[in-house]
């Protein structure tokens, strides 16, 4: 049985018509508008849009990192981590270091940081490269313990910020195949904001695709294609063309 099909039906974040206005008066931007949107226990969940449409705010009023202008805002009390395009490792530690720096921020002991960052990294397969310092790894390596940084925070959600859009094509599908992995394993709940298309079908359980600014919710697709998936397979390449034209419509709308 699938992760998917184990899900348990629990909302663990709900946005009830949230926007998010910056400034005041004749100069402030609105930047999300009524926006409403579900994520369930265990489900990968890609927001998409053009660029300037509100993803990565979106991302930061569900991490708390700024406060919702309007409407509703309800993670439960859960606990989030959040991982960016920029795996911004601290370059003079080493990647245990890196990995245990959220660990010795709340406390935990050496012993237990030591051992809980052992099994991460083992997790994200770089089980032999503990040692090493930020600037001894490829970029895709670093995102890989930057994720097992995001997962020491022992977060209910996960939420991702483009994390792999500075990536080579071949790095990016690795890493694909990698977080899909730890996101059976673990059972998480991702939210993960991307400019790609097919990175979206071929990651998501639903593609929640964003107006240009102001950013309004105007469409959820749901993917229904079997795992484990192929970014060019052409089922991803369909589902992909299909949202790529109402979102070509929707840039068109917005210039016009």
């Amino acid at each position: 049985m699938t992760v998917v099909e184990d899900r348990e039906l629990v909302d663990v974040v709900r946005l009830d018509s949230v926007s998010k206005r910056y400034g005041t008066g004749a100069d402030s931007v609105l930047a999300l508008d009524a926006v409403s949107l579900t994520v369930r226990q265990g489900e990968f969940v890609c927001l998409l849009g053009a660029s300037g449409c509100g993803k990565s705010t979106l991302l930061s009023l569900v991490a708390g990192l700024d406060g919702i202008s309007g409407g509703v805002l309800d993670i439960g009390g859960r606990k989030v981590s959040m991982m960016f395009q920029e795996a911004a490792l601290f370059p003079w530690l080493s990647v245990t270091g890196n990995v245990e720096l959220p660990m010795q921020l709340r406390g935990a002991g050496k012993a237990d940081r030591r051992r809980r960052a052992t099994e991460l990294l083992d997790l994200v397969r770089l089980g032999g490269f503990a040692d090493k310092r930020p600037h001894e790894l490829s970029g895709g390596m670093r995102q890989r313990v930057a994720l097992a940084r995001a997962l020491a925070q022992e977060a209910d959600v996960l939420l991702m910020d483009e994390p792999f859009g500075a990536l080579d094509a071949m790095t990016r599908d690795i890493l694909h195949d990698e977080l899909e992995r730890i996101w059976r394993e673990r059972a998480l709940t991702v939210l993960f904001v991307t400019h790609n298309v097919r990175e979206a079908v071929r990651l998501g359980d639903r593609v929640v695709l964003l107006s240009s600014r102001p950013g309004r919710v105007i469409e959820d697709f749901e993917v229904k294609h079997q795992r484990p998936r192929r970014i060019d397979s052409p089922e991803v390449s369909g589902q992909a063309a299909e949202i790529t034209d109402r979102l070509r419509a929707e840039v068109a709308r917005h210039a016009s």
